[in-house]
């Protein structure tokens, strides 16, 4: 019988996933898995395994062998202890097992401080430890100054410890090798993937009519943002530009804004609420449903400069015909020559106002190429291959 390589994944909140870019991460690798000589264990948060009616500690998923970690609510380190705790117990069911050199692989750098010992622990079994450094955590304007010292502190000792740092943006790449290269970090880029399949709904589905109505929104008559409501997406940035436009079209966002504090302070600094064309329609749970909505957006506008491969990003490129990105590195990677780019120094307005014009002849007049590299490069099946053949070699 051939020996298995046994991957234990760390980090998300485990599958089936319910939100998250880690979950859905995850949820893809397993589900589109074709090489079986890999085994992968999951460590789960208990909760969100309860919203699947699952209430076992280990339970099967996906071919992957999933085990439930209690974590009590203790605030803002309760990410940082839930890591802990799924590492620690992934190493002691690997030694249980007597698994033949597993591979550890931590999604983000939350738990820097406590990986030294940790890491001794793995290079005991003959195992190795991956990290997924995600994005500059540390520059998230929701954390406090000494959280964003902790997650730049924790970031520097994981890079150290890790066997291999899997980026999957290769400006997140660039960025690791260039800040500690006294440690000389082993890296690779690996992208994150997304669904290119259209929506199946129609415009005579019940929940498109329902949804158009209720949010007062016509098709192809509204430029689209989806994305976490955070201030480094730069919800205010687009909403300030978007006020100054001439153009009669809506700005539709998608996004978490209920019971937010700064949905007020926006508000109140903007005076959004004054312009009939914003329109908060809180988040679309819907799969088919939000897909649909992307595709039937005049345009997408994506303001996020903090992170790696950004998903809506991805969704975006892979459904709306004309995309306005902020000009990062994060961003260019992805959209390259099929986006069009807008700094943040006051001249979206410009550009929105100056984009009211049939798409087809704006696609033509940009010089805008069809994004034909999201389909090769950053389909789901292509980077589930490319894990298997990376997790193989080693």
């Amino acid at each position: 019988m051939e020996e298995k390589q046994h991957v234990y994944i760390i980090g998300s909140k485990g599958i089936p996933a319910h939100y998250g870019g880690f979950e859905t991460f995850v949820e893809q690798l397993t589900s589109h898995q074709v090489d079986k000589r890999i085994q992968y264990h999951v460590a789960c948060m208990t909760e969100n395994s309860e919203k699947s009616d699952i209430n076992q500690k280990h339970f099967e998923y996906n071919h992957a062998k999933c085990f439930n970690i209690d974590v009590p609510k203790i605030g803002p380190a309760r990410a940082i202890y839930y890591d802990v705790l799924a590492l620690n117990f992934a190493i002691q069911l690997a030694k249980v097992n007597r698994d033949k050199h597993p591979i550890f692989y931590v999604l983000a750098c939350r738990i820097g401080p406590f990986i030294g010992r940790m890491k001794k622990r793995i290079e005991a079994l003959g195992g190795r430890l991956f990290v997924n450094p995600d994005g500059h955590e540390w520059l998230r304007a929701k954390w406090a100054y000494p959280v964003r010292r902790y997650w730049k502190y924790s970031e520097r000792l994981m890079v150290k410890h890790a066997d291999l740092l899997i980026c999957d943006s290769q400006t997140i790449e660039n960025y690791i090798q260039e800040t500690y290269r006294s440690y000389e970090p082993e890296t690779t880029y690996l992208a994150y993937g997304t669904d290119l399949e259209k929506s199946e709904l129609d415009e005579s589905d019940s929940e498109v009519r329902e949804w158009y109505q209720e949010n007062d929104v016509s098709l192809r008559e509204y430029y689209l943002v989806v994305g976490r409501f955070v201030p480094e997406n730069n919800y205010e940035t687009v909403i300030r530009e978007f006020m100054k436009s001439e153009t009669t079209k809506d700005l539709v966002l998608i996004t978490n804004n209920e019971q937010h504090g700064y949905y007020t302070k926006l508000r109140k600094e903007t005076a959004f609420d004054s312009d009939p064309r914003i329109k908060f329609v809180g988040t679309v749970y819907n799969q088919e449903l939000l897909k649909y909505i992307r595709e039937h957006a005049f345009a997408y506008i994506h303001g996020h400069e903090v992170g790696g491969t950004n998903p809506s990003l991805l969704e975006a490129m892979a459904l709306t015909k004309l995309n306005l990105l902020l000009d990062v590195g994060f961003n260019r990677e992805v959209g390259r020559n099929s986006a069009v780019y807008w700094k943040k120094n006051g001249t979206l307005h410009q550009m929105i106002t100056g984009l009211d014009s049939p798409l087809e002849e704006l696609m033509t007049l940009k010089g805008l190429k069809k994004p034909e590299h999201i389909d090769t490069e950053f389909s789901w099946e292509t980077i589930v291959a490319s894990y298997e053949d990376l997790l193989m070699k080693f």
